[in-house]
Parts: C-alpha cells; structure tokens; sequence
C-alpha cells in the first residue's frame, strides 16, 4: 500500500513527504512535523534582491529616470511636520493638517506597508522659451515649467499602475499608488531612497538632474531590501533663500507657503495679500526662481518626454492675450493641464495681479479696463488694485 502510494504521488509535494517519513510504525508521532519540515526546506523562497532590481529595471523601462525603496520609519520627519503646521506655515492648506501623523507613518495610511517605492521623472521641456527672458519681459506670462504640458498627476499614476502591476504579475502582494495627490511626505522618502536629499528650498536634489522632476510612490507590502539615504550636498549655499522674492524661505529648509509664490497663485483661494502683490511680477502660476539659481541645476537634462512638451504656446504668451481668454477657451486650452485645476476666476485674478506689475502700456491698461466690471468679486478687487498701481482707478 505504502508503495502503491509512493507511485500514485510520485513528482507531488505529499507523495515526496511520504518518501521521507520513517515507517508505518512512527507515522502517528511523525507526519505532520515531517511535513512542515520539507516544505520550509523545500518551497523556493523568494529573492527579494534580485526582485527589487526587477523592479527597478522595470521602472526605468517605463520611463522613470531614477527608482528607488525605503522603509517605513519618518520619525524625524513626523516631528519636523508637526512643528511646521504648529507655526502655521501650511496657511489656508487645510489638508495638510487632516491626516495628522498618517502622513509620516505609511503603515498606517496603507496597514500591512512594509516599503515605499519611490520614482523619479524628469520634466524640463525639452523647447520651452528661456526662463530668464520671459521673467525680464514684464509683458510676458511665466508659467511654472512643471506645469506647461500635460498634468503630471495622470502622467505618473499611470506609469506607476503600470509598474504595480508588473509587481503583482510576479509576486502576490497588495500595492498603492501615489503621485502628491495623498499625504505623503515624498521628499523624505525619496531621500531615503537614495534618489536625493532635500535642499534648502525643501526640493529634492539630485546629483543628476537638481531639482526638475516629479516623485511619486507605491506603498508595498513586501520585505524589499532598502537603498541607503542620500547625503546632503547644499553645503554652505544659501542663494535659494537669497533669491526668493517674497523670502518665503525662513531658514534653511524652512518654507513659510503663505508666502511663497506658488502658494500664492495656485493653493490659495482668496485675495492675495497685498503687500506681497508687487513681489510677484509677472508669474502667473508658480514660480521656478528658487531652482533657477541653484547651482544643482546646471547639470540638469531637458526632457524628451512628449507629455511634457509645451503646450498652447504658454511657455511665451503675453498676459494681456491669456487674460482676453473667455471660460470657454480657459477649459478647451488647458484640459488635461496642472493649471486647469485653480479655475478660470483664479486664473484672472492671478494674471490681474501680473498686469498690474507690468509696464503702463497701452495694452496693458486695456486689458485691465475690460475687467473692471467682471462678475467675481475677486477679479474686480484685483483689477482695482492693479490700475490704482497705474494710477488710473
């Protein structure tokens, strides 16, 4: 019977345990700490270094410049933050304070989160008219480079679905995906991940590439081994913080958004403090001038990337042409854009401010004039505000 047994199950798990059990008469005491024996010496176990270099060449494949994987553990960070929100430095950033600690404890955001794996995409437009002329120009509009083609949040989700999915094809696990559209501290992980260290500005820099890229992050549930923390290269260069026009940078890595640009113009819903209008010139949606100086930046690549290639001409158009675009032609030319999510009257209340920064010509105060009786409160606060700064009110 034994035999018959052994030949039925030959090749088979139960068959191979029955060949290594001692004879029927010590079966009873015997079987099934023998068959937990053989399959833990048995079943393969996976080699999570040769799957995280999988993983890694599957980003890159994907188009991500840079991949790396951290843990879980931001308790520094965790205390930074608390601090920052305690000063009020989130300003009308409601969301920064929601998820409290869940932001730097991801095994709470995502239970079961054993590692973090963090992307880099590089995003410099490749032909984009050159920053500096466009800053000098006051007549022109700057745009914030990350945001002149596609809207990075569905660039990157996308990619990264795609390479969870490669990741679930060859292990069974569970995987979230983020691109800064959740609380997560993605500078400090990426730090971790070796993909850089955070400036002065509170950016990511890299070696590579400075600081024009995009991060994003899958949370995974899996024993990956972890790449070793970036170094910090800033050294005593402090010509971020010096060129910030509204010195929004209090102290090296600390940003007070209420007074950062690019809080100014995209995260805040309200009136622009006035006293900080004239110190934005002519950005109309964020602003690059902390990057633009570092010396980081010098080694950075442009982009080749078709999705962030300049769209509608905006990395050159004047601001008396974007402010005549009715509602109608704001959503057709910028759907699918970064920008499109401040809205139209956001939109004009931003370019509002720029027109009232920019020389008194003719067309200038024309645009101004023909907005002087806008429906929104909002936009006629800052058309006012402008043409008084013209002195015509």
């Amino acid at each position: 019977m034994r035999e018959a047994r052994r030949k039925g199950r030959r090749g088979g798990f139960v068959g191979q345990a029955y060949r290594e059990l001692p004879p029927f008469g010590g079966m009873p005491a015997y079987t099934t700490s023998a068959m937990i024996r053989f399959m833990q010496n048995r079943v393969p176990q996976t080699d999570y270094n040769a799957l995280a270099a999988r993983i890694k060449a599957w980003g890159k494949a994907l188009g991500f410049q840079a991949v790396g994987i951290s843990d879980t553990h931001l308790d520094a960070a965790e205390a930074h933050l608390l601090q920052w929100l305690a000063d009020g430095h989130h300003g009308a950033m409601d969301y920064m304070a929601k998820h409290g600690a869940k932001r730097a404890r991801p095994a709470e955001l995502v239970p079961g989160t054993l590692r973090i794996v963090s992307v880099r995409m590089d995003y410099y437009p490749q032909h984009a008219k050159d920053t500096h002329e466009v800053l000098a120009d006051g007549s022109r509009a700057f745009i914030s480079r990350y945001a002149l083609g596609r809207d990075y949040h569905k660039v990157l989700r996308n990619r990264l679905e795609k390479l969870a999915r490669q990741i679930r094809d060859e292990i069974e696990c569970q995987c979230r995906v983020y691109t800064d559209s959740a609380p997560v501290l993605e500078v400090e992980l990426a730090q971790k991940a070796r993909l850089g260290w955070r400036g002065k500005h509170t950016l990511l820099l890299s070696r590579e590439q400075g600081s024009w890229f995009f991060l994003g992050e899958i949370y995974i549930d899996l024993p990956l081994p972890v790449d070793v923390p970036q170094d910090n290269h800033c050294g005593t260069c402090n010509a971020c913080m010096t060129i910030c026009p509204t010195q929004a940078i209090t102290a090296p890595y600390q940003l007070d958004a209420r007074r950062c640009i690019s809080y100014l113009t995209i995260e805040l819903k309200d009136s622009i403090p006035v006293e900080l209008r004239p110190l934005i010139g002519n950005r109309v949606y964020g602003c690059d001038d902390c990057q633009l100086v570092c010396p980081w930046n010098r080694f950075a690549q442009k982009t080749t990337e078709p999705d962030f290639a300049v769209r509608n001409g905006l990395d050159d158009a004047s601001l008396a042409e974007l402010f005549a675009w009715d509602e109608t032609t704001f959503h057709s030319r910028l759907a699918g854009s970064a920008i499109h999510r401040i809205g139209y009257e956001q939109w004009l209340r931003n370019i509002a401010v720029a027109l009232g920064n920019a020389p008194a010509t003719p067309e200038v105060l024309a645009a101004l004039r023909t907005r002087s009786q806008h429906p929104s409160g909002l936009v006629r606060e800052h058309v006012e505000w402008a043409l008084q700064r013209h002195s015509i009110g």
